[in-house]
């Protein structure tokens, strides 16, 4: 077993009103159960950041991004399951039925795009010190606000 960091890509997805969107993970999920997220995984062998990220909104919500407007940030943790990560996270537009989004089977089971001011919802079912959507939410925000339209 490789002693290497994880790869993985994350997508902020905003809507045209500048919401996010985010989904709850399954309960019986090993990583994070029940927890808002972000779409994301782990990078496939020979893929890039650009090419994991447009896979993965893809395959957990059948939209398509049409547009990477910048990076959130890069972070570094240790998941539930003792893995070490790196996770590249940018905030992306998409095309498709945004009140209808295709959510994997088995791994999510509810979504919601949500607003600055609604940013807490994110820390539920989350450990008291992890807050890391949370944040990664408001850095989003953040960006969002200082990119031209």
């Amino acid at each position: 077993m490789s002693n290497e960091p994880l790869r993985c890509a994350g997508a902020l997805i905003v809507d045209p009103e500048g919401r996010l969107f985010f989904q709850r993970r399954s309960p019986d999920r090993r990583l994070f159960p029940n927890c808002w997220d972000i779409v994301g995984g782990h990078l496939e062998p020979g893929e890039t950041v650009e090419q994991a990220l447009r896979r993965e909104v893809t395959e957990e919500t059948g939209w398509q991004v049409t547009e990477i407007l910048g990076p959130v940030g890069e972070f570094r943790y240790v998941g539930d399951d003792g893995v070490a990560r790196i996770e590249s996270d940018w905030l992306v537009r998409v095309d498709g039925d945004l009140a209808a989004p295709t959510l994997e089977a088995g791994k999510h089971t509810e979504f919601r795009w949500l607003g600055p001011d609604e940013v807490d919802l994110l820390d539920e079912h989350r450990h008291i010190d992890d807050g890391l959507i949370r944040q990664l939410a408001e850095r989003a925000f953040a960006v969002l606000r200082s990119t031209p339209s």
